[in-house]
């Protein structure tokens, strides 16, 4: 049941994607592509590599400790990585990489809402060979200072350091920031700094100066300064995805990558405009903001008209996907 709904929520988005997003196949890196490993059934972040231009890293929404380095060339699984020196990830959630070179997975969520009071980091340096390989990782254990909460981004900071997270929930979560360094030896508190809307992933422009945060049905960037949302965000093309899941800027800053769950599920490059975060989209993306829970679009999106049907269908099978998918998970 679970997989044909989540066919269904893809065959939607398939139908609905607009045709300014479609890319003949080339051998460019860093261009829209299909990740082809059967073992990806449930991509839940999406961070450019560093080391390897034209690498995406990424892993399922899964308790197994597994790493895959993507080459976006071809679509194909070209490093997997295991993870040792942690313990049983619950629900990995988001990667990320930071100015020191490592990788940073986030595994913060918490379908319950508040069942667990604490969630859990990991990092460690990227490999510098691509190849199957164990990787040792150092786990940092996190609480919120208001209490649990469920998240399903983590962003660093390409300048400072600082790992952020951003809780997920209906009614608006919270941008939490960790301490100035992470401490493996005690509880790293993340504080609540601003507010957000439904977040399912995020990512910092390679610069520093932009936070990029999506929903199901949208995304915003954000102006960054002095750790904070310094406004109130624009509204980017993200694509119409059955279940979008990730987000992460190319290594240039020049693009967008947007990815979602699903076997053989396809990232999409959205080219950013010129002008910095108050440019407006192109004409040929959806645009409007993110809305405060999955039911809810923006009426006033001026990239939905003609597509409002299709859109609330595809609305209806991404609320469909995820409430099953959180029975699944309570069983």
């Amino acid at each position: 049941m679970r997989s044909a709904l989540c066919a269904l929520g893809a065959a939607a988005a398939l139908a609905l994607l607009p045709a300014g997003h479609a890319r003949a196949e080339g051998q460019e890196p860093d261009r829209d592509f299909t990740i082809e490993d059967s073992r990806i059934t449930e991509s839940s972040g999406l961070a450019a590599s560093r080391a390897h231009p034209g690498i995406y890293w990424t892993h399922n929404d899964q308790d197994a400790p597994l790493i895959y380095g993507i080459d976006s060339r071809t679509g194909k699984t070209v490093a997997t990585l295991t993870m040792a020196g942690v313990g049983t990830p619950r629900d990995m959630e988001a990667i990320a990489v930071g100015p020191d070179g490592a990788l940073y997975v986030g595994d913060i969520g918490d379908n319950l809402d508040g069942s667990w009071d604490h969630v859990w980091i990991y990092r460690f340096p990227e490999p510098k060979q691509l190849k199957d390989q164990t990787v040792r990782a150092q786990q940092y254990v996190v609480k919120y200072a208001d209490g649990a909460r469920n998240a399903e981004a983590l962003m660093v900071h390409p300048k400072t350091g600082r790992v952020y997270i951003a809780s997920k929930n209906e009614d608006g979560g919270g941008l939490y920031a960790g301490p100035e360094h992470l401490s493996a030896s005690g509880t790293n508190v993340f504080r609540r700094v601003g507010d957000v809307p439904w977040v399912t992933d995020g990512a910092f422009s390679p610069d520093g100066d932009r936070l990029v945060l999506r929903g199901y049905f949208s995304a915003k960037e954000y102006a960054w300064k002095d750790g904070r949302l310094a406004d109130e965000g624009t509204a980017v093309g993200a694509p119409f995805q059955g279940q979008a899941e990730s987000v992460t800027y190319t290594t240039d800053g020049s693009a967008f990558m947007f990815g979602s769950e699903g076997r053989n599920s396809r990232v999409v490059r959205v080219d950013r405009t010129s002008g910095g975060p108050s440019a407006k989209p192109k004409p040929t993306e959806a645009s409007g903001g993110t809305p405060k829970s999955p039911a809810a679009a923006d009426k006033n999106d001026p990239g939905s008209g003609s597509a409002t049907t299709g859109f609330l269908v595809l609305a209806g099978a991404t609320v469909l996907v995820v409430g099953v998918k959180r029975l699944l998970r309570k069983q």
